[in-house]
């Protein structure tokens, strides 16, 4: 009996090491999970997001006649981006009210509020009869339907990338956080298959009746399949223990501890938002009012630069966590400011498809290099507390001032200037601001779960 107790004993230890062994994997299994959810879920919910938001670019020229006419082309050209600029001016907006509620509510809570606002948005726009059925008041819903999407839109960049961020291993956080920008760009890619589809494969009578409408609708019907997947997530781990051992989200306390952050995140931004609304939201204006291109040519060449896009911004976050962040941003950076202006001077001499598919895509493998890591290093800025305030600010105000009323600045500057090529000028400035700011990012990142951080 001794013999045999002292058997079960010596055993014992071994059933419980196997026990725990096993609970440990199924722990691992299990948060492996909640971060694919979570991965899914900000990118789906983003790339819906954005998608709906750029579409509206994409159709500046057929919107311009629907719902704006005027007796000067120009003029209602003008409008037309006058009013994709004032979704803009809701977006600080919305990044400060649903920043504040993602880092007090949850992400979860924030990014399920923010798809549904997003789809309200694009519904009004889908359904808005022509200015010659109702007079005033479809510009009014198409105004009000670009509000409710800047609103919404202010708050989806900080929220989902804090959740990206926050899903991720600490080694692996530019690898997820490079889904921010693929997801953006795989919106841009589908909102040029889109765009293609219709203009191409409709006459122009056709686009101009209805065909317009298909993109919108096309958001549409992804919208409650965005919401349900985001309203079945849980919040991360780093959240619900900021929750409990941080002072609770003030704007008051972003400004007073993180001034300095909120700054380099905004000039960070501003390269970002330049090369995304004027070298590709307001490609096919350009191309078609200024180097006289058919309309449906320049979404061929969107395709292809979002389509790389798609694939190396991943690439390039993974690359991010091996060598660094600041120093592949900053190279980045600097080859595409090189690039531009020779680039676009080549282009506007003979320009042709061919010639506008290759610029598109030397610059995409350029800007990669910046857009890849570049969700991880300004989400490292802010501590999980203020993470989706903090970067909601530093995101959206560059985007107003910069890339909101970017597509009416141009268009107001090639008018003035007289040159095709004052596009170039306005986001070769904006990538140099870019450059100053990025190098002034502190290398300190936030380990969100350090028990270092204390109760305030």
């Amino acid at each position: 009996m001794a013999h045999a107790s002292k058997e079960t004993s010596k055993g014992a230890p071994k059933v419980a090491s196997a026990s725990t062994s096993a609970s440990k994997g199924a722990s691992r299994q299990a948060l492996k999970s909640l971060n694919t959810r979570a991965v899914i879920a900000a990118v789906i919910g983003n790339a819906l997001e954005w998608y709906d938001f750029v579409v509206f670019g994409f159709l500046t020229v057929v919107i311009a006649g629907l719902f704006f006419p005027s007796g000067s082309e120009y003029s209602s050209l003008l409008l037309t981006t006058a009013s994709f600029g004032v979704a803009f001016v809701m977006r600080p907006v919305g990044g400060i009210v649903l920043g504040l509620y993602a880092d007090r509510a949850g992400r979860k809570a924030a990014l399920s509020l923010v798809i549904a606002l997003m789809t309200l948005g694009i519904f009004l726009l889908a359904i808005a009869p022509p200015y010659s059925a109702i007079g005033i008041g479809a510009p009014v819903m198409i105004v009000v339907g670009r509000l409710l999407q800047g609103f919404s839109a202010g708050g989806e960049f900080g929220s989902s990338t804090a959740l990206l961020i926050e899903a991720a291993p600490f080694s692996k956080r530019g690898f997820y956080g490079s889904f921010q920008m693929a997801s953006q760009a795989a919106a841009l890619l589908l909102g040029a298959v889109v765009g293609a589809a219709v203009t191409r494969g409709l006459s122009p009578e056709a686009l101009r009746a209805w065909g317009w409408r298909v993109p919108f609708i096309v958001g549409l019907v992804i919208g409650p399949i965005g919401f349900y997947i985001r309203r079945n997530l849980a919040d991360s781990e780093a959240f619900l223990h900021a929750k409990q051992t941080a002072r609770r989200a003030t704007l008051g306390e972003v400004f007073k501890s993180h001034s300095r952050e909120i700054l380099c995140g905004l000039g960070s931004v501003i390269a970002l938002t330049v090369t995304i609304y004027v070298l590709i939201s307001y490609l096919p204006t350009f191309a078609v009012k200024q180097l006289k291109l058919p309309y449906a040519d320049p979404f061929l060449a969107l395709i292809v630069g979002n389509l790389l896009l798609t694939v190396l911004c991943p690439v390039a976050g993974a690359l991010s966590d091996r060598i660094g962040r600041k120093g592949l941003a900053l190279w980045s950076l600097i080859i595409t400011l090189v690039m531009i202006y020779p680039l676009f001077s080549w282009l506007e001499a003979a320009p042709s498809v061919s010639k506008l598919i290759l610029v598109q895509a030397m610059l995409s493998v350029a800007l990669s290099g910046y857009f890849g890591p570049f969700g991880a290093m300004i989400a490292e800025l802010f501590p999980a507390n203020v993470r989706s305030t903090g970067l909601s600010l530093a995101y959206n105000i560059a985007v107003m001032v910069f890339g909101g009323f970017g597509p009416f600045f141009v268009t107001w500057l090639i008018k003035t200037t007289d040159t095709p090529l004052a596009p170039t000028y306005y986001v070769m400035g904006g990538l140099a601001i870019s450059i100053v700011a990025v190098a002034c990012i502190p290398a300190m990142r936030h380990a969100d779960l350090d028990a270092r951080r204390k109760p305030a």
